[in-house]
Parts: structure tokens; C-alpha cells; sequence
């Protein structure tokens, strides 16, 4: 039962470490490709959208996974329960920092259209022509942009908004790069979600390793003192 029960532990130590990875991979790749010239309207608007990730603080809590999985390998080495313990802390910090993050993308989804607007707005006529390109659409809000903000306009190309006639007809880029980002942001958010459910197995398998290892030290004090009394 021991055994099992160790690995079964170790098991949710490995996924606990390989998340911290893919983590930290995530964060490290983003912050390099976040500024690359963009090819299409979906780069475009990828790019802009990772500018508005807290790749920092994942970085922050993958080193936080790291030295928490350091933390728990001398709890599967040796019988003491010390390193369990504040293991199963350092996880419950973690999960709550993957939450945190979570719910900040989470957050970012609910108002990606009014949020977009000022964004879409900085770029440089290339990159909206490719944006509108990409989701055929003529402008951010309708062709003359909507009001409140200067930049939101169609920009003329000679694919999709060659004229103020034709741009007239067609939607907003603000309906299709919302829907883009809201499916693109969903993925990533549940990833998230997901760490902090291995977070959460985790801390129980801690639990259950904890109260494994109490009842043997128990056991072994009781047979202690029935070698003792036979004397």
C-alpha cells in the first residue's frame, strides 16, 4: 500500500513539474515571437493579444513550480514528513497563482471588443490592411470606425476596402477579431484551469502520503513499546 501510494505521489509530482515546463516554455516563447512583423491578419492580431498576457508572471510561477518540485524530492527520499508538508504549501500557492492568471485572461475575454478598440486603433496602416484582409471586414467598429476614437477607419487596399462605396458593405473588423481572440484566449485560460485541477491532485496525493506515512510512524511506536514490554 506504501508503494502505491509513493507512486502514485511521484506520478502527480512528474505532471506537477512537466506544467511548470510547459509554463515556462509558453511564457519564454511568447515574449520572443509577441513583436515579430506579422505575415497575416491573424498574426497580427495574435501578437497584439499576447502583448496583453502577464507572460511575467508565468514566468514567476514556473520558477515557483521549480522550487517547489526541489522542495518535494527530499520528501520522496526520506521518511520525514517536514518536506511533504511544505510541499503541499508551496503547491497550494502555486494553484492559487495559476487561478490568479487564469482568471485574469478569463477576465480579458469579457471585454475584448471595447479592450481591442484602442489597440487596433496604434497600428500602423499595414497591419490593419492585413487584419482586414484576413477577416474581410472594413474597419474596427464599421468603415468609418465609430465614434470616440480616431484610427479606427478602414484603411483602402485593393482586396477588401477598395473604396468608401464597398467598405460601407462590409462588417467591422471588431465582430470577427473578437471571436479570434475569444476562442484563441479560451484555449489558453483552460490550460490554465487545467494546471490548477493537477495543482489540486497534487495537494490530495500529498495528503494521502502524509497520512500513510503517520499511521507507519504510529505502527512502528506501538510495535516499539510490545518489543519493549516483553522484557
Amino acid at each position: 500500500m506504501a508503494n502505491k501510494v509513493l507512486l502514485a505521489y511521484g506520478i502527480c509530482d512528474g505532471l506537477f513539474v512537466l506544467m511548470g515546463i510547459f509554463m515556462l516554455a509558453f511564457s519564454v516563447i511568447v515574449q520572443n515571437i509577441q513583436d515579430e512583423i506579422p505575415e497575416n491578419g491573424r498574426q497580427a492580431a495574435r501578437n497584439l493579444l499576447y502583448q496583453r498576457f502577464p507572460l511575467t508572471a508565468g514566468i514567476a510561477n514556473a520558477v515557483l513550480v521549480f522550487l517547489t518540485f526541489v522542495v518535494t524530492l527530499p520528501g520522496i527520499i526520506t521518511p520525514a514528513r517536514i518536506w511533504l508538508k511544505l510541499g503541499g504549501y508551496m503547491t497550494t500557492v502555486c494553484a492559487v497563482f495559476s487561478l490568479i492568471v487564469g482568471l485574469y485572461l478569463w477576465i480579458l475575454t469579457l471585454k475584448t471588443r471595447e479592450d481591442f478598440a484602442p489597440i487596433y486603433a496604434a497600428q500602423s496602416v499595414p497591419v490593419k490592411i492585413l487584419m482586414q484582409t484576413t477577416f474581410n471586414c472594413c474597419g474596427y467598429f464599421n468603415s468609418t470606425g465609430g465614434p470616440g476614437m480616431p484610427g479606427l477607419a478602414f484603411e483602402r487596399d485593393s482586396a477588401v476596402c477598395p473604396s468608401p462605396a464597398a467598405a460601407a458593405l462590409m462588417r467591422g473588423c471588431a465582430a470577427p477579431i473578437t471571436a479570434f481572440a475569444n476562442v484563441f484566449i479560451d484555449n489558453i485560460f483552460t490550460a490554465m484551469f487545467g494546471m490548477v485541477g493537477i495543482d489540486a491532485v497534487f495537494i490530495i496525493a500529498t495528503a494521502c502520503l502524509l497520512k500513510e506515512r503517520k499511521e507507519r510512524e504510529r505502527f512502528r511506536h506501538i510495535d516499539s513499546k510490545s518489543q519493549l514490554g516483553r522484557f
